[in-house]
């Protein structure tokens, strides 16, 4: 049997690898997926069923060969405010919306559009989500109970400050012998989970040496059910549409991002590369199904897709192998999953939020004292304190406000003449001076690109230079990668007034982008298709048929080699060539 595509290739031995690959990752994700289910506010069986549903799912339909998609850290802040605000059966429906916009996301192709969200705001609210996540797991950390549950990171805070006298040192005690194994396990027993390791360890201390003293999964939530849900359409109504769209959209965009981001990672370490846009179909098919299994949203998992390469992953049957390696053991060991302690949830989603919260990264920007770091700080900030959508919205605005600034003062526009001293007589800024430039013909370069943010600028500043009205005006755009709209108007405006006033445009060396502009408006024919030279130096000769050659005589400025001799042409031949550019004009 012949395999093609991202299974091209494989084989027995490539099975094998996937079978190992498979399994390692899945036991990494049965307590991530538990943890992140209740982190979020919902049961831990949620967070398995969406490991298992959306894990395979993804890995099937995806654009990665090696993505490990679940539940992850990065929505915990998100579907918890959701939970808080509609409740689970709301967010079943926002989850099962989001997926069918992360689809059509795919299908109209705008996998690239995500990549290009500025890398300070996606440091700064990943940041803010793990600050998050940590400060939510304090409280189980230390047994504390009796907390309300609030919306606002102040509030929780609030929270917890009036109920530190109720810590339990059972569970504090239980949270350490998980945090220590999570730290020691790497180096000691490296193939081994740290995670797995850690509830293990500190569910049979808590178990055998003070049953009863700590909170669990059992005593909270219930026991855990051994199978997979049967199938429930959530009720999809147009009132449910209008009121979940805002939440909706912003799951599809966070999992859009962390998804292609994840991707993007195991393109790093394993020398492939992804489809972006299957990549968000597969995300979207996932998000679609998972609802109806009662699963919470899901995408990329970075960390769990980094081991999945790590443990040998060839293909992405390792991905759909760690889906069914979660279901049997769901099946097999439900009811001893319920004696988990809380509090060794704890440290492994601490651990978590401080695997995902980018701290070197955060620290870069910030040494670099720029506009950026005001970025980072701010989304950073509102992420913690607001919410995701206020903090993303923002730190966007803010960076496309920046982004216009500095693109607007990388547009120059300057006054030049040939260099006779320089290969092919190039042009440059130097050559004018008061006794050296010529009042018929004026060469200007345009470098950086004519859009919204400076097309204004650079229209007033050719006008402004241009205010005793020179007979041929010379425009050399080599250096103008990219023209808008408003661009292109600007530069209409400046051809306008520059022909209401008896004057000649010619545009030399421009590029295929705001060539292509021009044509579309039609301006290139106002301007005149014969207007347009690939080399300034043909622009100028042409340039110099058009003036007025009896200013010439006795002209001593020679800003072109051709000026002494039009200088000093007796008056017979200077009528000659003066009725010649009359034809031609």
């Amino acid at each position: 049997m012949r395999f093609s595509g991202r299974y091209e290739g494989y084989n027995v031995k490539s099975l094998q690898k996937d079978l190992i690959s498979g399994l390692i990752v899945g036991i990494v994700a049965i307590p991530l997926g538990m943890a992140f289910a209740i982190a979020s506010g919902v049961k831990p069986e949620y967070g398995l069923f969406t490991v298992i549903v959306a894990g395979i799912l993804i890995s099937l339909f995806g654009g990665s060969k090696f993505q490990i998609g679940g539940p992850t850290g990065a929505f915990i802040p998100i579907l918890f405010g959701i939970v808080m605000q509609y409740g689970y059966d709301n967010l079943l429906i926002a989850g099962f919306m989001a997926g069918v916009l992360i689809f059509f996301m795919g299908v109209f192709k705008l996998g690239g559009v995500i990549k290009f969200i500025p890398r300070p705001v996606t440091i700064g609210f990943t940041t803010g989500i793990a600050v998050t996540i940590f400060a939510g797991q304090i409280g189980n950390f230390l047994g504390l109970t009796g907390l309300s549950k609030h919306e606002s990171f102040l509030a929780n805070m609030k929270e917890l400050g009036t109920h530190l006298y109720r810590t339990n040192m059972y569970s504090v005690l239980t949270a350490a012998i998980c945090l220590t194994a999570l730290l020691l396990t790497p180096r000691l027993l490296p193939k081994v989970p740290g995670s797995l390791m850690g509830l293990l360890l500190s569910t049979v201390v808590a178990s055998v040496f003070f049953p009863d003293q700590v909170a669990t999964i059992g005593s909270t939530y219930g026991a855990i059910p051994r199978s997979l849900p049967s199938i429930h359409f959530p009720a999809i109504t147009l009132e449910n549409i209008q009121h979940l769209i805002k939440p909706a959209f912003v799951i599809a965009m966070l999992g859009g991002i962390e998804s292609l981001l994840s991707a993007v990672v195991a393109d790093g370490m394993s020398g492939t590369r992804h489809n972006s846009n299957r990549e968000l179909i597969g995300q979207g098919i996932a998000n679609m199904i998972t609802p109806l299994f009662g699963g919470i949203p899901a995408t990329g998992a970075i960390a769990r897709t980094a081991t999945n390469i790590k443990s040998g992953a060839v293909s992405p049957f390792s991905g759909i192998i760690h889906g069914i390696v979660v279901l049997m053991v769901l099946f097999l060991f439900a009811p001893y999953a319920s004696r988990i302690p809380l509090a060794s949830m704890a440290p492994i989603l601490m651990m978590v939020a401080w695997n995902m919260s980018e701290r070197k990264e955060f620290a870069h920007v910030l040494r670099t004292k720029s506009a950026e770091s005001a970025v980072l700080v701010i989304t950073f900030v509102l992420t913690v304190f607001t919410d995701l959508t206020t903090a993303v919205e923002a730190g966007l605005i803010l960076s496309g406000i920046i982004f216009v600034k500095h693109m607007s003062e990388l547009l120059t526009t300057a006054k030049v003449l040939p260099d006779p001293n320089s290969r092919n007589e190039e042009v440059a800024a130097h050559m004018v001076q008061e006794q050296h430039n010529c009042p018929q013909i004026s060469i200007y370069t345009v470098e950086g690109a004519l859009f919204f943010g400076v097309a204004n600028m650079f229209e007033k500043s050719i006008m402004d230079e241009i205010h005793y009205k020179p007979k041929v005006l010379i425009l050399k755009m080599n250096n103008v990668p990219y023209m808008d709209n408003t661009g292109e108007s600007n530069l209409a405006s400046l051809v306008k007034h520059f022909k209401k006033h008896g004057g000649t445009l010619f545009i030399s060396e421009i590029q295929n982008q705001p060539r292509l502009v021009l044509s579309k408006t039609g301006l290139d024919e106002l301007i005149g298709q014969e207007h347009f030279f690939d080399k300034t130096g043909e622009a100028i000769s042409a340039a110099l048929t058009k003036i007025n050659h009896g200013q010439c005589r006795g002209c001593r400025h020679f800003a072109f080699h051709e000026c002494q001799q039009l200088a000093s042409l007796d008056p017979k031949e200077k009528a000659r060539l003066n009725g010649w550019a009359q034809l031609n004009k």
